[in-house]
């Protein structure tokens, strides 16, 4: 089981200071962020991609890269690289680029996106988003997984004797997890290529997630992946901890009541009693999460937001330290102790290196 955290890089007030940090604050505070993420004993940090204020995440990969050599350890990922938007090409030669820089530890996860507005800005039509994402992807997956390709689609210039560079590092293709939280089309597309299935599962109730996953994992199994409970799923969520869940409320509620994507809707009691929102202390973070696995079944990979909203970077440091030294230690032992032997962990590039080294071994016995 993998932890880690996600962050959406927003710029947003601090409705207690009615400060707003600046562009350069921002950024180098989620540089700090990602170093504190691998001090605490996380295993993944993943930042969004963005093209519109009040978020400042427009290029992941030189975020990424500039957090590879500083860290050792720390498995680099996305959430969400915009597929519809991106170049297939570009992203496989980024992506492979990250890969070679930092031995390996890089994944992603492909989205679509939820601003209209980014989709004419690159000269795409948001009515194709599907289309987009089905054809791009199809395209991206051939660039890392053949050395020479001709392709000719509908949304961009055929390729005729293409090679992507660098190839990826071993000839490992970067895991990829496929982010949906409305889209059945997304959890189809992930169980036909065997990839992950990430849900954000922040803003929605259980019975919406479930659906999605439940869909994914039937449709994995359907083209021979695995067994239904072997597929890999990611979950995200968002945690605000203090000793107390009353200091806990009361510390959070004006964030809440302020953010961009929560003011003005639900109370947060409504909001946390209704989606995977916990607020309180960290053994009611440990509670909930694990509860997640009882909703949705044994899972891989669990990313937490604790930047948003406009919290203080000192805020959002303490908050790590929670999470790296109470919650997460608890919940690797617990969800270690309840994972079937059968299930996979989450994939890693030694770990895909391992597996394409043994079916190489394979072949070649059976020649």
């Amino acid at each position: 089981m993998q932890f880690g955290i996600f962050s959406v890089s927003d710029v947003t007030t601090d409705p207690t200071t009615g400060r707003t940090p600046t562009e350069h604050e921002r950024i180098k505070a989620m540089v700090t962020i990602a170093l504190k993420a691998e001090e605490v004993g996380l295993d993944v940090f993943a930042s969004g991609e963005h093209h519109n204020r009040p978020f400042v995440a427009s290029s992941p990969t030189t975020m990424l890269g500039y957090v590879a050599a500083r860290t050792e350890k720390l498995i680099l990922s996305t959430s969400t690289t915009l597929i519809t938007t991106n170049d297939p090409v570009k992203i496989a030669e980024d992506f492979a680029m990250l890969q070679h820089l930092a031995d390996g530890r890089v994944d992603l996860m492909m989205g679509r996106g939820n601003t209209g507005p980014v989709y004419p800005w690159f000269g795409q039509d948001i009515r194709q988003g599907i289309p987009l994402a089905l054809e791009n992807y199809n395209l991206l997956h051939r660039l890392w997984r053949e050395d020479v390709i001709d392709w000719e689609g509908k949304f961009r210039t055929p390729l005729q004797g293409f090679t992507s560079t660098p190839r990826p590092l071993d000839d490992v293709p970067p895991f990829v997890w496929h982010g949906s939280i409305r889209s059945p089309e997304i959890a189809e597309q992930a169980a036909y290529y065997g990839d992950g299935f990430f849900h954000n599962n922040i803003f929605w109730p259980p019975t919406h997630t479930r659906k999605l996953i439940s869909l994914y994992r039937r449709r994995f199994e359907h083209y021979g992946h695995g067994k239904a409970d072997q597929a890999i799923v990611g979950l995200g969520g968002q945690v605000f901890m203090r000793k107390n869940s009353q200091d806990a409320v009361k510390e959070f509620r004006p964030y809440f009541d302020n953010a961009p994507v929560y003011g003005g809707g639900p109370s947060l009691e409504d909001f946390t009693r209704e989606t995977p929102l916990t607020v309180g202390s960290p053994q009611e973070v440990i509670d909930r999460t694990l509860g997640f696995r009882e909703t949705f079944g044994d899972y891989q990979r669990q990313l937490f937001l604790m930047d948003h909203a406009g919290l203080p970077l000192k805020t959002v440091l303490e908050q790590l330290d929670i999470l790296g030294e109470e919650v997460v230690p608890v919940l690797r032992k617990e969800f270690a102790a309840m994972k079937p032997a059968h299930v996979p962990n989450a994939p890693t590039h030694a770990s895909l290196l391992a597996a394409k080294e043994q079916t190489t071994t394979k072949t070649e016995e059976t020649r």
